[in-house]
C-alpha cells in the first residue's frame, strides 16, 4: 500500500485527468460571449414582467461557456417571457477556449458579481439561477457563503454534481495513481474540486445540503455517465424537488450532455420550476412544445 502522503498526492491528478476525459464527451466549445450570436439573451435593457419578475442566469458547466452551453434552452425560455443572462466563469490562464476549470469558490466570487450585475440592470431584488453540471452546483457555494440565499430564489441544477462524481467507480482507483499534483492544481483545480470526496465538496456540504430561503430542484437522468453515481446529483433538505427526467419520461435516453444542451423534456421541467404556480405535467409530450 503507498504511504498516505503519497496516496494523497495521487488523489487529485489523476481525479483531474479522468474527469478531463469524460469532459471529451461534450462538443468543444470555443464560441465568447462578446463575439458570437445569443438570439434575444443578456439583453442588459431587458425588463422583467409581472408574468416572470426575476431574471435568469444561466451556469455553463466545466469546459463549456456562457454561449454554446446555451443555444437551445436560452431562447427557448426568451421566447416564453423571461429575461435571460448568462456569464462565463472559471477561465484560467493559458486556457482561453474553455471555462470552469479555475478553483469553483473563485467562480462563485465571479457569479456573485454577475448577479449583481444582472440584478442592477433589471432592477430586481431576486434571480433564479439555472445551471448544467458544474454550473449547478458551484452556485451552492455562492449561496451559502457568500450572501447569495438574499439575491436568489431558486436555483434550477441539471446534472448538477452536488456530492461529487466517481466517474462509474473509477475514482476508487485514485490512490494508486500518485503524479503531478502541483501541475494539475495549477491548470484545472476546478476538475480536482469536483471528485466525491474532495475538500471543496465536503466543506460544502457540511451541515446540509440547502439554505434557508431558497427552493431547489434537480433534474436528473439515469444515463448520466459523468457524474455517478447519477442520484448522488440529488439534494436533501427543505424547499427540495429532484426530478429523474425517465420517471416523467421513460423513453428519454439523454445523457450527461444532451440533457444540458437539447433536451425540451428537461426544460419543461426547468420552467416548472421557475414557474411553479403555472406548472403543467411534464410527459414525453413536453418535447415539442
Amino acid at each position: 500500500m503507498l504511504p498516505k502522503s503519497r496516496a494523497t498526492r495521487g488523489l487529485r491528478p489523476l481525479a483531474a485527468l479522468l474527469l478531463a476525459a469524460a469532459a471529451t464527451l461534450a462538443p468543444a466549445t470555443v464560441a465568447q460571449a462578446d463575439s458570437a450570436p445569443s438570439s434575444g439573451w443578456n439583453d442588459y435593457a431587458c425588463k422583467p414582467s409581472a408574468a416572470h419578475p426575476r431574471p435568469v442566469v444561466l451556469v455553463h458547466g466545466t469546459f463549456g461557456n456562457s454561449v454554446d452551453n446555451w443555444l437551445a434552452l436560452a431562447p427557448y425560455l426568451v421566447k416564453r417571457g423571461y429575461c435571460v443572462f448568462s456569464l462565463d466563469y472559471g477561465r484560467l490562464p493559458g486556457a482561453p477556449l474553455f471555462h470552469g476549470l479555475g478553483p469553483i469558490d473563485k467562480s462563485a466570487e465571479q457569479l456573485r458579481a454577475y448577479v449583481d450585475k444582472v440584478l442592477a440592470a433589471t432592477g430586481t431584488r431576486e434571480a433564479d439561477l439555472v445551471g448544467h453540471s458544474q454550473g449547478g452546483m458551484m452556485p451552492r457555494h455562492y449561496l451559502k457563503f457568500l450572501g447569495g440565499a438574499d439575491k436568489v430564489n431558486a436555483l434550477v441544477g441539471i446534472a448538477p454534481d452536488n456530492h461529487g462524481t466517481t466517474l462509474l467507480g473509477l475514482t476508487k482507483l485514485l490512490p494508486y495513481f500518485p503524479g503531478a499534483e502541483d501541475v494539475i492544481d495549477e491548470h484545472t483545480p476546478g476538475l480536482a474540486d469536483q471528485v466525491a470526496g474532495s475538500e471543496f465538496l465536503t466543506r460544502l456540504n457540511a451541515g446540509g445540503d440547502t439554505v434557508p430561503g431558497v427552493k431547489y430542484t434537480v433534474i436528473a437522468t439515469k444515463y448520466d455517465q459523468v457524474v455517478t453515481p447519477y442520484r448522488a446529483q440529488f439534494l436533501d433538505g427543505p424547499d427540495v424537488n429532484n426530478v429523474l427526467i425517465q420517471d416523467k419520461c421513460a423513453a428519454d435516453f439523454s445523457e450527461h450532455v444532451a440533457i444540458g444542451l437539447a433536451d425540451r423534456i428537461a426544460y419543461h421541467e426547468v420552467t416548472n420550476a421557475l414557474d411553479p404556480a403555472h406548472a403543467t405535467p411534464t410527459t414525453c409530450a413536453s418535447g415539442g412544445s
